[in-house]
């Protein structure tokens, strides 16, 4: 069963909306689904704390970000490239501006206004959006299945398909991963999700977790292995939590994965070298108490402090060249990452394997996947919401470029049941 005109989008979300622009813009007849009752619930909820759409960093450093996907990342980006989402948001009257870091934010805009400015112009378009509808894999048709909230399952045929359906961290905004089982059955490969982006969890003692949660630690050096991130973390009853943090998750749950023993290393005092912290600590302190010492001597305080107290001996507290070594190489164990809802993103989903490079199913001709659907994970700091648009960006594109080449009689031939 085919429709001769309009085509799906299962996905509220950036890489939905963006894939929705493409093909209403190419004046497709596009209708859009979601499983939650509005639009974009995960971008609204990044852009809470600051709407960081994207970076500016070099063409080649960005793609790296994407770790071992960089290649193919580096061929998305060029049809896609953060100077291009710029560009379009400012035809959306949306101005950014790079920030000190170099990233990239809106300016006198909050991710409200961009949403509602974003989804009057797909309506304008005709774009028809469907909400309360979570899709429900394939009918024997071909055509894709949505259960409404009412519990009635919808048919909807259409020329092709494309789903953003989200990864599956956060899941109280839609993206909860459901949708796998559906892929599975029709033989799509799939990675395991796993957490990405996400605290740590560390054994304090009942005393620091009381007296410190909630409290940050400023200006650190983290490292794991062959990896270092700086910046502030915050102590909570779990564990550490902050953009270093989410900087070393990745490699520390692949380490905890294997079974391997993770420490990992704090520089409390990264301004000062070992030398020199030696050099201050070697002072006599005399009757004065170690907490005032170390405050006066290289103004160290707060948590770091007790955070010192936490991990370190008697005997390595006393003796000052030990100290100095703990201080810029502070050991802490971690025991396990924070559960995969809690994560700002997720590893795993739609191996890239899967698709082609116009991110089309080799197994549902005519079906497209985009966004956190696809196993791919980056850091914060722009790159995860580059990564969403991007990838819509191509799919549609894809979509597009797929319809001219065939003449399809369902989104994908002779399905099988699911």
């Amino acid at each position: 069963m085919k429709n001769a005109t309009r085509v799906v989008v299962a996905g509220c979300g950036p890489a939905g909306l963006m894939a929705a622009t493409v093909l209403s813009e190419a004046g497709l007849p596009v209708h859009i689904f979601e499983a939650m009752g509005s639009a974009g619930r995960k971008f609204l909820v990044a852009g809470r704390s600051g709407l960081n759409l994207t970076h500016s960093e070099k063409a080649g450093d960005f793609a790296a970000r994407y770790g071992d996907n960089a290649e193919i990342f580096k061929n998305l980006l060029a049809v896609f490239s953060p100077d291009d989402l710029r560009a379009w948001l400012r035809g959306l009257g949306v101005e950014t501006y790079v920030g000190t870091s170099g990233r990239v934010f809106p300016k006198d805009t909050k991710a409200p206004d961009i949403l509602k400015v974003w989804l009057e112009t797909l309506g304008r378009r005709g774009v028809v959006f469907h909400y309360h509808h979570r899709w429900q894999g394939f009918a024997e048709t071909g055509a894709p299945l949505f259960l409404a909230e009412n519990g009635a399952l919808l048919e909807f045929p259409a020329m092709a398909v494309l789903l953003a359906l989200g990864g599956a961290s956060w899941p109280q905004t839609g993206s909860d991963g459901s949708w796998t089982s559906f892929l599975a059955a029709r033989g799509v490969h799939l990675a395991p999700f796993r957490p990405a982006n996400c605290g740590l969890e560390v054994a304090w003692s009942e005393h620091f977790r009381a007296q410190f949660s909630g409290k940050p630690l400023k200006n650190l050096l983290l490292r794991c292995g062959d990896r270092q991130a700086t910046g502030d973390v915050m102590v909570t009853d779990h564990g550490l939590e902050g953009g270093p943090v989410y900087a070393l998750s990745g490699i520390i749950r692949d380490l905890l994965e294997k079974g391997a023993p993770v420490p990992l290393f704090l520089d409390l005092k990264r301004d000062l070298s070992l030398e020199l912290l030696r050099e201050k600590l070697a002072h006599p302190r005399g009757k004065e108490s170690l907490v005032n010492f170390l405050r006066k001597a290289i103004h160290l305080t707060g948590p770091a402090y007790s955070l010192l107290r936490e991990i370190c001996s008697q005997e390595e507290l006393k003796n000052p060249a030990v100290l100095a070594g703990k201080i810029k190489n502070l050991p802490v164990p971690i025991i396990n990452t924070r559960p995969l809802a809690e994560a700002i993103s997720s590893a795993g989903g739609v191996t890239f394997p899967e698709v082609n490079a116009d991110l089309m199913l080799h197994q549902l001709p005519g079906v497209f996947v985009a966004g956190e659907m696809l196993d791919w994970e980056a850091p914060t700091g722009g790159y995860l919401l580059q990564g969403a648009f991007t990838t819509g960006y191509r799919a549609a594109q894809g979509l597009l470029r797929w319809l001219r080449q065939s003449t399809p009689q369902s989104p994908h031939p002779s399905p099988r049941h699911s």
